[in-house]
């Protein structure tokens, strides 16, 4: 079996359900295509998730132009640095870049906040910080980018869709200290069953993706179990993180079943009681 083979469709759901954060920009096919294959196995409904300026503008067009398809606007969290202080390396896909300074952040936040006020953006994001990828000399601009996005989403009244890796304390202290928006999200959820006891009490949603089904995920599990069901979101992040037992090979918006089947035999649920909850926490989460 080829790495690059895309994985079979799964058994469809009996109820229809929403991919809460994937990325059809940097997917195989066209738009067309992967939303024909999700509904196809009952996935109806996809957020689509802008990672920079260029990302989220056509997560914007493509939501105006697809009814079941809702964006969200951002500039990631290792974007901002990269603004600020240049991608040498190119590992963006805007390729080698100088950097512009703070006034090119701002510059470039004031392009998503003009995004964040179209009716189709549903959501700010993905925001927040990641500590895996970015080194302390960019800890300010993400720090700065992520406040700012808190701000947007707060003044438009979108949800703000937060992007958290290896910086769990810091996204709840400044979420805390700014105050987070009425809708928050923390996608591919990654902190444990104790983290999740805090987002629950703050109210916030916990998405979960495909590595909750990986062997060494014990404690997403942990935390999915602990999660209260009116917080539980699913979604790809595809491409990437495609769920056991296809991990590796490319991820798409149709494989949602194969997520939430393993998350219902973690909540001890049966697949529809957790879809129907899925299906309306994702609707009150992003206001459609």
């Amino acid at each position: 079996m080829s790495r690059t083979e895309a994985p079979p469709l799964p058994e469809p759901l009996r109820v229809p359900v929403a991919d809460s954060h994937t990325h059809l920009d940097m997917q195989d096919g066209t738009v067309e295509e992967g939303l024909a294959r999700a509904a196809a196995v009952n996935v109806t409904t996809v957020v689509q998730v802008g990672c920079d300026v260029k990302g989220s503008r056509w997560a914007a067009e493509t939501a105006a132009a697809h009814a079941n398809v809702h964006a969200a606007v951002a500039l990631h969290p290792n974007e901002a640095p990269r603004i600020v202080h240049g991608d040498p390396d190119g590992w963006s896909r805007q390729g080698a870049r100088e950097g512009g300074g703070t006034a090119a952040l701002h510059e470039a936040l004031a392009e998503i906040d003009a995004l964040a006020a179209l009716p189709h953006v549903r959501g700010v994001g993905e925001t927040g910080l990641d500590y895996f990828r970015t080194g302390p000399e960019g800890m300010a601009a993400q720090e700065e980018s992520f406040r700012a996005h808190i701000e947007i989403a707060k003044r438009h009244g979108k949800a703000l869709v937060i992007h958290d890796r290896e910086a769990h304390a810091d996204v709840l202290r400044i979420l805390a200290d700014a105050g987070a928006p009425e809708r928050t999200v923390f996608h591919c959820y990654s902190g444990d069953a104790d983290m999740a006891r805090v987002c629950a009490e703050a109210g916030y949603f916990m998405s979960f993706a495909g590595n909750m089904t990986f062997k060494n995920a014990q404690p997403l599990r942990d935390a999915l179990a602990v999660a209260p069901l009116e917080l539980v979101l699913v979604e790809t992040d595809a491409p990437f993180l495609t769920p056991a037992p296809y991990r590796g090979r490319p991820n798409a918006p149709y494989l949602i079943p194969v997520t939430l089947r393993a998350m219902a035999a973690v909540k001890g649920l049966d697949e529809d009681t957790l879809a129907e909850a899925i299906a309306e926490n994702t609707a009150r989460a992003f206001d459609y």
